[in-house]
């Protein structure tokens, strides 16, 4: 992949955006294989005309390389390529690409901007095909080994001043309650950790939401089929009101159509394992049988779980990377005690519930997999999530803040918040 912003790439006119996939594949990984078949299978002949480059895998939204006309491939050294729209939506994001990233920018906006926006290499086409031009871009799932991806429009209007009476039309119709609520889910692409397999929705799954179900619609995408993501609803929200402060501050563009692209890892750091019985737990699958007398489970990420017969405490210890402390007592026969303590600097967050033991059966693992997926306020030290800026087809140049954006920013921070305190 390449190192460097481009210096400002030669203006030639473009065609359509691209939305987040992955790269850096190394040679024999899963996802190396389904590329490598994409091209023996029906894609291969196309991706022997473009030099090596295959369609995008975990495309969730917008043109799809092999059913529309444009597409997002994927080039050999990693990074995305998304072919350029007809004029003038084309063009447009060209300039857009070239004024932001260009090497001697010394406007402060553009310069914070980029920090928001995938890195920008210029443009590229094949030698087969030197019309075709497409954007070169950086893939923001390259680190992820099991990317969760969600493309969410954002403004309360998905047309520009210039759409015509037709087009607002057409557009409103869509999804009428995007004027009221400023943003609508257009794909997402979410691991399930019980069954290691991916989930994907469509457009129509974003534009079925109502005011009354959007919360629950857009927690789907931080479920893994054992509990909510909420580490990385908390980091989402975080990189969301940064962007939201870029907004606040600057009036020189106006978006519209546009959307931000969020990618966390579905793999877990903190899968588990049975040290005495390795079948009972693998890939962050939990067992429904019980804890075994005497049993040891341990994580991954230097989390222990110790049962001991001898005072009836199952106790746990933490490494540095989450620097938590569990304890798990047992006060009757009837009812166990699960407290867990948080330690970060000076701050400390406590919670504590009851279970009855003939509620949990003897199966304990169930409750604590729930009790370590749900803690919000700190994060771990590996966590990384990206909310990235994309498809700028649709950017006008402004002296006003731009409401409508900032409209849709604050309604999503305030779902992700809701969904987080749940």
């Amino acid at each position: 992949m390449a190192t460097e912003p481009p210096r400002c790439a030669a203006s030639r006119e473009p065609e359509r955006l691209l939305r987040g996939a992955k790269a850096d594949v190394p040679p024999g990984s899963a996802s190396s294989a389904a590329a490598e078949g994409e091209e023996e299978g029906g894609g291969g002949r196309s991706a022997r005309l473009l030099n090596g480059c295959v369609p995008l895998s975990h495309q969730v939204a917008g043109h799809m390389y092999g059913k529309d006309k444009g597409g997002i491939l994927q080039h050999p050294d990693g990074t995305v390529l998304k072919q350029l729209q007809p004029a003038p939506r084309g063009p447009r994001e060209l300039e857009f690409y070239n004024k932001v990233y260009a090497a001697d920018c010394e406007d402060s906006v553009f310069l914070e901007l980029q920090k928001y926006l995938p890195k920008y290499y210029g443009t590229w086409s094949s030698p087969t095909a030197p019309n075709d031009l497409y954007l070169k871009l950086e893939d923001v799932t390259h680190r992820f080994k099991k990317p969760c991806i969600m493309d969410v429009k954002i403004g309360q209007k998905s047309y520009d001043p210039y759409a015509s009476a037709e087009k607002i039309k057409q557009q409103v119709s869509k999804y009428p309650l995007m004027e009221e609520i400023g943003f609508l889910v257009l794909g997402m692409r979410v691991y399930r950790a019980h069954s290691d397999s991916y989930e994907t929705q469509n457009q129509h799954y974003g534009r079925g939401l109502t005011k009354e179900t959007v919360k629950d619609g857009v927690a789907q995408f931080f479920h893994n089929g054992f509990c909510l993501r909420k580490d990385a609803v908390a980091a989402s929200i975080q990189k969301i009101k940064e962007i939201l402060q870029w907004f606040e501050k600057q009036k020189q563009l106006n978006f519209y159509a546009s959307s931000l692209l969020f990618v966390y890892d579905g793999l877990y750091p903190m899968t588990t394992t049975w040290l005495n019985d390795g079948s009972l737990v693998e890939k962050g699958r939990v067992s429904k049988g019980q804890v075994p007398s005497g049993g040891t489970l341990e994580y991954n990420n230097n989390i222990r779980v110790i049962s001991s017969t001898e005072n009836g405490k199952v106790e746990t210890s933490v490494g540095k990377g989450f620097s938590k402390m569990y304890a798990l007592h047992k006060r009757h026969q009837s009812q166990i005690s699960l407290k867990v303590e948080t330690v970060e600097q000076d701050n400390i967050w406590k919670s504590s519930a009851c279970l009855s033991q003939e509620h949990l059966n003897g199966n304990v693992i169930p409750q604590l997999e729930k009790v370590f997926c749900h803690m919000p306020t700190t994060l771990p030290e590996s966590m990384e999530v990206e909310v990235r800026m994309i498809d700028f087809a649709h950017v006008f140049p402004s002296n006003t803040h731009d409401e409508g954006y900032i409209h849709g920013l604050k309604n999503l921070i305030t779902v992700l918040q809701n969904i987080l305190d749940t």
